[in-house]
């Protein structure tokens, strides 16, 4: 495989919501680095292929996505609707990876990677009916984006034995056998985030009103979670809630409720298509307070729009890994010489990192399956229980894998601050860490 190189400032009323608004919603383009995984991950000693595939060592027999040839990759993804602003750069970033890959080989040098990407709208009955229409094709599936699809997916997922790389950072993920996770849990940005307000930057939690926007699904839950974790754990009370719905456009009446309420620390769950409109509305009301994102509020065309002197003032974001075009990150340069060869037009995007990232986790457990002779889904099971550590050079922390109770996700987060003239609009504020509260958080796990 590839070795590569190594507080305030309130806006005009007159702000043009709707060129934001437009530009999230019709976007239709959230570790010397190596790709050679069989060096990076361990091997436990007692490793056995699955059912259906050779020897250790063998080559691997055909299998369902598995033509003896080509590996076949699912991809379950919004190319278009509210969330295509984060699915098609994710998407893109799988495809670069793979891309590269191919261009040495592929898998283990011999076996390439094709995707196989359908159009979920960020719908769970839509993304139900294309994950029904692909499985027979794939030999799993590399992205599975937003976290109400992945609850609506995950069902099938288990009948039919197939592993998916959920696009969304849920921490009930963590002990879920057909899930291939990556990153840190959101409910530990939201407690990372609340510790960097009051811990490492001296807020008083007891002189703070500390209140919520969240999407009111089960994306905005996480995020809600983490905030009542970390109240528990920091000396603090969530004062207010405002929840919407994924595709409301008005979000006048949750701002009132906010301001109305004295919020002088928000932490906000949206999709970016969401995210200008809220800012928007809250600059209209001269309404100002602390804002923190989760990490999938984000996008950088945000950046360069007539809210960015408010977001400059007034927002941070939680995310991990370096900014874009740090190449003291292992991980980061070789990504961006994979994007400069196969996407040259492709903007900094958070999104792309995540969906290189992604595919370059699932090309360690194929490379775990190729090396135990089965490329069955039995055996893509096997080699993800038995591949070790997952590491994407920095892009994201390293994850432990092993059996679902034996994982270990990464903890640390990193604050960004936004910045127009920085790539992708993020500047980093601070260096990656892990709270004593994200260290207390516990993985639910019910066997």
């Amino acid at each position: 495989m590839k070795r590569a190189n190594p507080k305030l400032r309130i806006l005009a009323l007159f702000l043009s919501l709707s060129l934001v608004a437009a530009a999230c919603g019709d976007d239709d383009d959230e570790p010397e680095a190596s790709t050679d995984t069989s060096e990076e991950t361990s091997t436990p000693e007692d490793d056995s292929g699955g059912e259906e595939g050779g020897e250790e060592g063998g080559e691997p027999e055909e299998a369902p996505g598995f033509d003896g040839e080509t590996i076949r990759l699912g991809v379950l993804t919004p190319q278009t609707g509210v969330a295509a602003v984060i699915g098609n750069p994710l998407t893109e970033g799988n495809r670069v990876f793979f891309e590269a890959l191919n261009a040495e080989g592929g898998i283990a040098g011999k076996y390439p990677v094709e995707l196989d990407v359908a159009d979920t709208q960020y719908q769970p009955q839509t993304a139900v009916q294309q994950y029904n229409a692909t499985k027979n094709n794939v030999a799993g599936y590399v992205q599975v984006l937003g976290t109400p699809v992945v609850n609506a997916v995950l069902p099938l997922l288990s009948e039919d034995e197939i592993v998916a790389g959920p696009a969304s950072l849920d921490s009930f993920w963590v002990p879920e056998q057909y899930l291939l996770a990556l990153g840190g849990p959101y409910q530990l940005q939201a407690v990372n985030a609340m510790d960097y307000w009051f811990n490492q930057e001296g807020n008083d939690p007891a002189d703070t009103t500390v209140c919520t926007m969240i999407q009111d699904d089960p994306y905005g839950e996480a995020g809600q979670a983490g905030v009542e974790f970390a109240g528990e754990q920091i000396g603090f009370e969530v004062a207010e809630t405002a929840r919407f719905a994924a595709t409301d456009t008005d979000f006048s009446g949750q701002i009132n409720t906010l301001n109305s309420g004295g919020c002088e620390l928000v932490f906000l769950v949206s999709l970016p298509s969401a995210t200008g409109a809220i800012i928007g509305a809250a600059a209209q009301q001269q309404f100002a307070p602390q804002w923190i994102g989760q990490s999938p509020t984000w996008v950088g065309v945000l950046a360069q729009s007539p809210i960015a002197p408010y977001l400059e003032e007034n927002f941070l974001l939680m995310s991990e890994g370096p900014e874009w075009g740090d190449t003291s990150s292992e991980g980061m340069a070789q990504m961006i010489e994979d994007q400069q060869e196969y996407a040259p037009d492709q903007q900094p995007d958070i999104y792309f990192s995540f969906g290189y990232a992604q595919a370059w986790s699932w090309a360690q457990v194929l490379e775990r399956a190729v090396e135990m002779g089965d490329l069955s889904r039995e055996g893509i099971v096997e080699a993800m229980n038995s591949v070790g550590t997952i590491t994407t050079g920095g892009l994201l922390g390293d994850y432990e894998y092993g059996p679902p109770e034996e994982r270990v996700p990464p903890r640390e987060s990193r604050v960004f601050a936004i910045d127009p003239e920085s790539p992708g609009g993020l500047r980093a504020v601070s260096e990656e860490f892990v709270s004593e509260a994200a260290e207390a958080f516990e993985f639910e796990f019910e066997g």
